[in-house]
């Protein structure tokens, strides 16, 4: 019940299904083109997927490494005004070379990205310099990896973390034993390739909309400028829940989750068994 949680943790949590339930990147780039920003995404040529798939896998094993290397244990408070500088200024070369500076500067926002996500990781009270919770800062990419017309009952929020939940967990088991990426192995390679294949969808929707001739550097910078806010909302949504689990427990957690989820879609107050 509701009662079992403070208020405060409560409002949390609330602000974390909004935030893990109802992804706005989609919106926010159709309003910036003036295009629905998921047919423009259609229309790209095969080579354009090509080199999102490619970039894509690039931008995730550097955003690993990046986890695994640099994060320490010292609890530095957020930066999200830097990082979204610095992935803005990506975005405008992204914006002014399009296509052909895809290798480059995706991996760039995707690393920039990923320090805020670690950032926001520690003030929820992780430690990213832990295999598991560098992996769940690697998973923000998954979560936040949903088209707007996606079926809800296979891209919630539980559902993805339950997709992923074998590989996160084989994973950080390979890391504490091994220690050291560069040691690799097919376990770190599945889990890259599942948090690609969500990570994919929105990169496409960014390209399209960085691909457009009347965007431009400007426009490529508001692109981007869009696209690491929606990381870093999603990021504060997942280690929000992750922190009021280790309070309340996952089960306790997730019924309230499933029962503000199922409010704010229908209006009506959750059956009693949710």
């Amino acid at each position: 019940m509701a009662a079992d949680m403070n208020p405060d943790d409560l409002a949390a949590l609330q602000k974390a299904v909004q935030s893990l339930e109802h992804p706005g990147l989609a919106a926010r780039l159709t309003n910036l083109v003036g295009k629905p920003i998921e047919l423009i995404g259609i229309a790209l040529p095969p080579s354009a997927s090509r080199a999102i798939a490619t970039a894509t896998s690039r931008g995730l094993e550097l955003a690993l490494q990046a986890a695994l290397r640099t994060m320490r244990h010292k609890a530095f408070g957020e930066s999200p005004l830097l990082h979204k500088a610095l992935a803005t200024a990506s975005g405008a070369a992204g914006g002014a070379f399009g296509l052909v500076a895809l290798p480059v500067e995706l991996p760039l926002s995707t690393i920039i990205m990923m320090r805020s996500i670690a950032d926001i990781a520690r003030s929820e009270g992780e430690y990213p310099s832990e295999p598991e919770s560098a992996l769940s800062c690697v998973q923000v990419f998954a979560l936040g990896g949903r088209a707007g017309s996606d079926d809800a009952s296979e891209s919630g929020y539980f559902a993805v973390r339950g997709m992923l939940a074998k590989t996160v967990t084989e994973a950080a088991r390979f890391l504490a034993e091994r220690g050291a990426i560069e040691e690799g192995g097919p376990i770190l390679l599945r889990f890259i390739t599942q948090v690609a294949s969500r990570f994919g969808v929105v990169v496409t929707q960014k390209v399209a909309a960085q691909a457009l001739p009347v965007i431009g550097a400007l426009g490529g910078a508001a692109v981007n400028y869009a696209f690491i806010e929606h990381f870093q909302d999603v990021a504060r949504g997942h280690f929000t829940v992750r922190r009021l689990e280790r309070t309340y427990g996952k089960e306790l957690v997730r019924r309230e989750y499933e029962r503000i989820n199922w409010d704010t879609r229908t209006g009506d107050p959750a059956p009693y068994e949710l």
